[in-house]
């Protein structure tokens, strides 16, 4: 008996915070690692250093100090961004997997870093400085085990969230009229976000070049669209239509023969779709840009599609309405 209970407690899911712990723990242990190694082998060190290598041989360089400081600057940022996007998901069901990677990914980077500073010790010439092959074949090994025990640490997932039932309304509209509903939902973090990336798109692209920037411009574009959109219902169905852009451009619409049934409930941005913006998960979509009122839309492929916005119930009874209509007509 006691054995059974010790096997329940060993599968149970790891509480939130010290999910976080644990998925930062490994570049923690990373940090130290390299930094104990290079302490105990800098005076043994060639400068500059053999970093990169074109096949087996060394065709980049780097300082000593710049090397670490480097290594240490990325295990830092991916450590606080794995630590971040766990406590963001914390009662999803993929945080164990999520946990699972930044072990996998301290652990090769990590040993990956650790290798390039030993092949250097005691080297004159940073040039004739060799990566074997074999090295990238064990430091994959060293990340898959080092995944395997992140994910055994994490525990089990946690359940999915549980969903209030999405109430279906219908509006008390007279036969042969119609009726519009519009409302603009907006996300003030990613406005200033397309902002910030296109200007400073504008400004490294004017200063260095355009191809240097493309990449800043590409995401100030793709973010600015969805940060700001109008929510369109009418006879025609549901559409959304980015409020920065002419009011014809619309980047999703569910005309009414795709619609099973609208429902509006309340929706945890995070807990459901893990972030901000246009989410794509299992068994459906939505443009989530807080938590909050949001319209839900079942499709006819059992699908579904969700947007939070203010006064969804309104929208919700006049979709389902109009949806009835046109039921009635392919009946008729």
């Amino acid at each position: 008996m006691k054995s059974a209970k010790s096997a329940l407690r060993s599968v149970r899911p790891s509480t939130g915070p010290l999910r976080v712990w644990i998925a930062v723990l490994p570049f923690v242990v990373a940090i130290i690692t390299l930094g104990a190694l290079y302490a105990g082998v800098a005076g043994r060190l060639p400068d500059p250093l053999a970093t990169h290598f074109g096949g087996d041989r060394a065709d980049g360089f780097s300082s000593a100090h710049g090397y670490l400081a480097g290594c240490l600057a990325v295990l830092l940022v991916l450590g606080v961004g794995s630590g971040l996007l766990v406590q963001l998901r914390v009662h999803t069901p993929e945080v164990p997997w999520l946990i699972a990677a930044s072990f996998a990914t301290a652990a090769g980077l990590g040993f990956v870093m650790c290798l390039m500073l030993l092949a250097n010790v005691d080297v004159t010439d940073a040039s004739a400085v060799r990566e074997p092959q074999w090295q990238m074949v064990v430091s994959l090994g060293v990340a898959l085990l080092a995944g395997a025990l992140g994910r055994l640490l994490a525990g089990a997932a946690p359940p999915p969230p549980r969903r209030a039932r999405a109430e279906t309304p219908r509006l008390d509209l007279p036969a042969g009229t119609t009726a519009g509903w519009s409302r603009t939902i907006s996300s003030p973090p990613l406005v200033v976000l397309g902002v910030v990336l296109l200007g400073a798109g504008l400004l490294v692209g004017i200063l260095v070049g355009w191809l240097g920037s493309a990449g800043l411009l590409l995401g100030g574009a793709a973010v600015l669209p969805l940060a700001s959109v109008r929510v369109t219902v009418d006879r025609h169905g549901l559409s959304l239509s980015p409020t920065f852009l002419p009011y014809r451009c619309r980047f999703r619409r569910i005309p009414l023969d795709r619609i099973a049934e609208a429902g509006s409930r309340r929706v945890a941005c995070f807990a459901e779709f893990g972030g901000w913006g246009y989410r794509i998960r299992a068994g459906g979509s939505g443009l989530v840009l807080r938590s909050g009122e949001g319209i839900v839309v079942r499709l006819t492929n059992g699908k579904e599609f969700v947007v939070t916005v203010d006064d969804a119930a309104t929208a919700v009874a006049l979709l389902n309405t109009y949806t009835d209509r046109a039921r009635a007509r392919q009946g008729g």
